[in-house]
This record gives C-alpha cells, sequence and structure tokens, in this order.
C-alpha cells in the first residue's frame, strides 16, 4: 500500500471575475520511504501541490488519501492530530515562533501531543544537528542555517511517516543549503521517513529516487533515476 495516493487533483482560484486553474487533474503516489522531488518553474503549482497533499488546503476535484485513509473531506479536529503526528513540514521561510526559545519551538508539537518526553527529545534532535549550544537562543539570534535546523528538528520530533519539505534551502546561502539538504536525506535514510521536496535546484533533485516536472499545472514526467 502506497503511503500517499493522490488522484485527478484540480485546484482553482477566483482572480476578481476570473477562474485561474493552478492544478490540472493530477495523480501522484508515493512509496513508504521513498525520496521524491516535484520540481518545475516558478508558477507551475508545485507549492499548491504540497499544500493539498499535506491537508493544508482541499482540492476543487479530486482525492487524496495518507495510509489508505482519505483525508479530503475531513474538517479540522480530525486534520490538525493526523497533521501533528503523521506528518513533518519543512518550509523556505522557517516559521519558528518568535517568542519560543530553539528548544520550546522544537518541543511545540511533541507537547500538542502530549508527550512527556518532549523535553529529553527536543534536546537530542538539537544536539543532533549541532545546536545543543542554543537551546536558549530565540529565533532572532540565530543564522538562517541554524533557523533551519531548528525548523528540521521540530518537522522530526513526532517522528512523522512523511515529511514535506518546500524549498527548505531557498532561503540559505550554498554552504548552508547544502547542510540542510545533507541532513534532510540522513534524518530520511536512518528513520525510514518519506520525503516529498519540492525545488528548482537540479542538484537537489538528482538525489532523489523520483523527480515528478510540472508544468503549467500538469505532470509533464514522472521518473526514476538511473
Amino acid at each position: 500500500m502506497n503511503i500517499l495516493d493522490a488522484r485527478n487533483i484540480t485546484k482553482h482560484y477566483l482572480v476578481g471575475a476570473r477562474r485561474i486553474t493552478v492544478l490540472h487533474d493530477v495523480s501522484l503516489a508515493l512509496a513508504e520511504g521513498e525520496f521524491v522531488v516535484v520540481q518545475g518553474e516558478s508558477g507551475s503549482g508545485k507549492s499548491t501541490l504540497l499544500t493539498i497533499l499535506s491537508g493544508l488546503d482541499r482540492p476543487a476535484e479530486g482525492r487524496v488519501a495518507i495510509a489508505g485513509r482519505d483525508i479530503t473531506d475531513l474538517g479540522e479536529d480530525d486534520l490538525a492530530p493526523l497533521r501533528n503526528r503523521t506528518f513533518g513540514f519543512v518550509f523556505q521561510s522557517f516559521h519558528l515562533v518568535p517568542s519560543l526559545t530553539t528548544l520550546e519551538n522544537v518541543m511545540f508539537p511533541a507537547e500538542l501531543a502530549n508527550d512527556g518526553a518532549a523535553k529529553e527529545k527536543a534536546a537530542k534532535l538539537l544536539s543532533r544537528v549541532g545546536l545543543a549550544e542554543r537551546t536558549e537562543s530565540y529565533p532572532h539570534q540565530l543564522s538562517g542555517g541554524e533557523k533551519q535546523r531548528c525548523a528540521i528538528c521540530r518537522a522530526l520530533i513526532n517522528e512523522p511517516r512523511i515529511l514535506f519539505a518546500d524549498e527548505p534551502t531557498g532561503n540559505l546561502d550554498s554552504a548552508n543549503g547544502s547542510a540542510v539538504l545533507d541532513l534532510l536525506l540522513e534524518l530520511h535514510r536512518e528513520r525510514n521517513t518519506t520525503l516529498l521536496l519540492v525545488t528548482h535546484n537540479p542538484e537537489v533533485a538528482g538525489m532523489a529516487d523520483r523527480v515528478v516536472n510540472l508544468r503549467d499545472g500538469r505532470i509533464i514526467t514522472d521518473g526514476v533515476h538511473a
């Protein structure tokens, strides 16, 4: 059984009186433990697809199933715990809570899940990514690379089955971008976490098990690397 199965996804937006179709009849399946890159030019629908697959948005048409469960019509009360425990999210803009320390930011999803070991798990993850000395720092005191490493720890603390990453190196310089990507891939391999990563970087795509190319809201190729 696939960990993720999306069928015939279509998404429209209204701009004034115009209806703009961002995704056209997109179908995509991910196997457990697979690393899949979605790439395409700006405006191709990459980020919209990711938000729909992860339950952050709904399609106009089509269905999305996670581990055999259809999530398309679930209400927020059912989606929230699913997103907290089954999914992990890493965004281009970090989305750390400014008023929380590095440790508190990482702990937050585990605390929502009533995990009594949240602090211990967060500290261990931060140590693993070289942030053991930054646990009491606030986001404004961190570099871009440190913020993204913190965001990755937060995404992984509940040991999600799927990790969604939307241009996770987009706001970083090349050295920090490479370090963050290496970390994501290392943790993906260690935990057998399914990784779906949106990028326009061909070097990142070259490391994936599969690359899905979007153009104008349609999948034009979906292939396995040699």
